[in-house]
């Protein structure tokens, strides 16, 4: 379990997959959920470590070490430097499940016609780094589910990608500044707050469930 103070590394934002050299495949995420855990593991005096997408608002506290990223490929290598070496990983960048199989060079020309782009998968880079965790290190991730398969599908998420802990969202949370999600533990535990909350005050709800999502992690 991660001591009183853990490093804690966070990810935030959208990727940017290329099309060429202007245009790309992303996704509305604004990164404030993420910003928002930052700063308050900062101000816990925890070491943070924010992991920080394309047209993302850097955080005011300048305690934390900020690295940016803009496609899935760049984000894997900073986790690859990074995971290591932290106690809690808190994936809430929405990264990109398909980017374009090839980058078209230079800027393609608008045409009259159709323009066919082939998508592949990129890694998942969750399931990736839950497969190499270390019995000391915690793993919580994200899932944007519609409201009606949130509980089914965010447990579903989790026990897929092999996480400590799944926060399920609804759709809507992504152009809201208001919160309303429900925590997936192991065990079949789950736990929410008691009225939707700013992104903000989610950030430090969530942050204080962490002693209960490690000690369910020990007794797996």
């Amino acid at each position: 379990m991660a001591s009183h103070n853990p490093r804690i590394l966070i990810t935030a934002g959208p990727t940017y997959e290329p099309i060429d050299e202007v245009r790309f495949i992303g996704n509305r995420s604004s990164g404030r959920m993420g910003v928002s855990l930052a700063e308050n593991a900062s101000g816990r005096g925890w070491r943070t470590t924010l992991l920080l997408g394309p047209g993302c608002q850097t955080p005011s506290d300048q305690t934390i070490t900020v690295m940016r990223f803009r496609t899935s490929a760049q984000l894997k290598m900073l986790l690859g430097e990074h995971w290591r070496d932290s106690d809690v990983l808190i994936m809430a960048a929405a990264v990109s499940d398909y980017a374009p199989s090839d980058t078209i060079s230079g800027k393609h020309p608008r045409q009259s016609g159709p323009l066919t782009l082939t998508l592949e998968p990129t890694t998942d880079l969750l399931a990736q780094l839950a497969e190499d965790c270390r019995k000391d290190q915690t793993i919580i991730g994200f899932a944007l589910e519609e409201i009606g398969n949130l509980r089914s599908n965010g447990e579903s998420k989790r026990i897929r990608k092999g996480v400590d802990a799944i926060v399920a969202n609804p759709l809507d949370t992504m152009d809201s500044d208001m919160v309303d999600a429900l925590l997936l533990m192991a065990h079949g535990r789950e736990a929410a707050p008691d009225r939707p909350l700013t992104k903000t005050d989610f950030a430090g709800w969530l942050l204080d469930q962490l002693p209960m999502i490690q000690t369910l992690k020990q007794t797996q």
